[in-house]
């Protein structure tokens, strides 16, 4: 499936289509509220961190979750992960697979957790999971991207909201990725004194050969603009960028039009290391960046971590 994040969910207040969607994000959250109300969640006999969003895509959930797992196995713990199965989130299945092995997957998180619980893991990370109501989360992670943030603040789909800024009661913690920003954590602050506020960045890992290369970069994640300008702030030549939607499935002749077009201008392809999987399977070996995350305050955050565990 084929999504492009609209540009009006960029712009702040409403504008005329955010107000005609209005009524459809209204009959959406109601439901979602009706949904809280009748189900109760499940409680498991080992902790369950849950690292979440409420802004669509793009905010660095996968990452930080990847960095979360190195910290509870630094602490001795065996943790594990669960995701949602998505068809087409192959991608982010593959990553985590790569990077730590111990992930589960089922179209109901509720029964990927009784597989966790069955099994010789004392902590359980949810990657996403925020919004569902069928587990019992003893801490809750959120995260935001600071060049995004909320958007129009508004819900999906009059806006890229899963739910509104005030689902932030629910956390005990919130993570930036990007740049301080003073007026967002006050904003949080007024509506949860009581929120622990961190910042994250991305820490590209860099071959040497490629900072003398100028390249093509694209893109199929949920900010593809993010990840072009981390390349561009750790020094790498980018002439060429190009976008496709978030969880895309590639077309085997749309990589060779970019390797075609690559050439012509004489240009090295790069993409990131979540699309690198789905080309791999079309038997495309593209240049790709891994990317780690760097928590400011990582002391503070993991004693956090550790006293909900």
């Amino acid at each position: 499936m084929k999504f492009y994040k609209p540009n009006f969910w960029k712009k702040k207040y409403y504008n005329i289509y955010s107000l005609i969607l209005l009524p459809i994000s209204i009959i959406i959250q109601f439901l979602y509220f009706i949904q809280k109300g009748i189900i109760t969640p499940k409680k498991f006999n080992i902790p369950v961190i849950c690292v979440g969003n409420i802004y669509i895509g793009g905010t660095g959930k996968t990452p930080l979750t990847l960095e979360l797992y190195n910290i509870l196995k630094s602490m001795n713990k065996n943790p594990a992960i669960v995701k949602k199965f998505y068809k087409n989130h192959y991608d982010e299945i593959e990553l985590i697979k790569q990077n730590v092995g111990n992930l589960f997957t089922n179209l109901s998180r509720q029964k990927a957790m009784d597989e966790v619980q069955n099994k010789n893991f004392d902590v359980a990370i949810l990657d996403d999971g925020y919004q569902d109501c069928s587990i019992k989360k003893d801490l809750k992670i959120l995260c935001f991207n600071e060049k995004q943030l909320i958007g129009n603040g508004h819900t999906i789909p009059s806006g890229p909201l899963r739910e509104k800024l005030s689902s932030i009661k629910k956390s005990q913690i919130v993570v930036i990725n990007g740049n301080e920003n003073k007026n967002f954590e006050n904003k949080l602050k007024k509506i949860s004194k009581n929120i622990n506020i961190f910042y994250s960045k991305y820490i590209p890992e860099i071959p040497k050969e490629f900072k003398n290369k100028k390249f093509l970069a694209f893109a199929g994640i949920g900010n593809p603009e993010n990840f072009f300008d981390t390349l561009r702030e750790y020094g790498l030549k980018i002439i060429k960028s190009k976008i496709f939607p978030d969880h895309y499935s590639y077309k085997k002749n749309e990589i060779e039009n970019l390797l075609d077009l690559a050439n012509k201008n004489k240009l090295d392809l790069i993409t990131t290391e979540k699309d690198h999987y789905r080309l791999k399977k079309l038997g495309f070996n593209i240049n790709y960046l891994t990317i780690k995350v760097q928590i400011e305050k990582k002391d503070k955050f993991e004693k956090l971590i550790k006293s909900h565990i």
